[in-house]
């Protein structure tokens, strides 16, 4: 079965947050769009996005996968505490530009940092997207438990799912759940087992982004 149509997107938009990524086409008959990003130290070329989106669109989704605007900007290297808010700017365009192509419900997601920042920018923005997809949300730094990144929680009122590894050093399934209660509004967590913070890995990378999907399907159905 072939994949379906993927082609470059970019919008440099003169006094807007520049987008730079790719766009998996649904085709015929598709349902709406979701907007992916990636973590501290990747790009919108990790495997695991790369998988997704090419799911998404099997279903009838249009995909974009985007670089935020620290990695536009670097090529390598994590982001600074200053880029939070360009980023968080960057994935409102983007899915400004998404809506402009493409009818139907928006959806958010990212891995690690840039599902903190879709999470963020949500919470101040209920009406941006009709549901969110974090992946491996980084609950806290490795080893500093109490430095929790939660502030912003009982603020976001649209729907989530969280992935998470059961070997994440960002946060346990214990510390997540109770996290996501302070979420008022409907949410579900995707246990991966054995997985860590990247959560790919050779024993599941096969199945792993179907599963996802169909997880979404599943809770965003209709």
């Amino acid at each position: 079965m072939s994949l379906p149509a993927t082609e470059p997107f970019v919008d440099n938009t003169a006094g807007e947050a520049p987008v730079r990524g790719f766009l998996h086409r649904a085709g015929e008959g598709a349902d709406g769009f979701i907007v992916l990003t990636h973590g501290a130290g990747g790009n919108c070329k990790a495997p695991l996005l790369v998988a997704l989106a090419e799911n998404f669109a099997a279903i009838g989704v249009n995909a974009l996968r985007c670089d935020l605007p620290y990695r536009q900007r670097r090529p390598t290297g994590p982001p600074s505490p200053s880029d939070a808010k360009h980023d968080q700017e960057g994935l409102c365009r983007a899915v400004a530009l998404m809506r402009e192509k493409f009818a139907g419900r928006a959806f958010l997601g990212g891995v690690s940092y840039g599902g903190r920042q879709a999470s963020m920018l949500v919470a101040a923005d209920s009406a941006l997207v009709e549901g969110l997809l974090l992946l491996s949300y980084p609950l806290h730094p490795p080893g500093r438990p109490t430095q929790l990144r939660t502030a912003h929680l009982p603020s976001l009122r649209t729907p989530v799912l969280f992935v998470s590894g059961t070997k994440d050093a960002f946060g346990s399934i214990d510390e997540l759940e109770v996290a996501i209660k302070l979420i008022p509004a409907k949410t579900k967590l995707l246990r991966i087992e054995g997985a860590g913070h990247g959560l790919l890995q050779k024993s599941n990378r096969d199945e792993l982004p179907d599963r996802i999907v169909r997880e979404w399907q599943s809770m965003f159905a209709g």
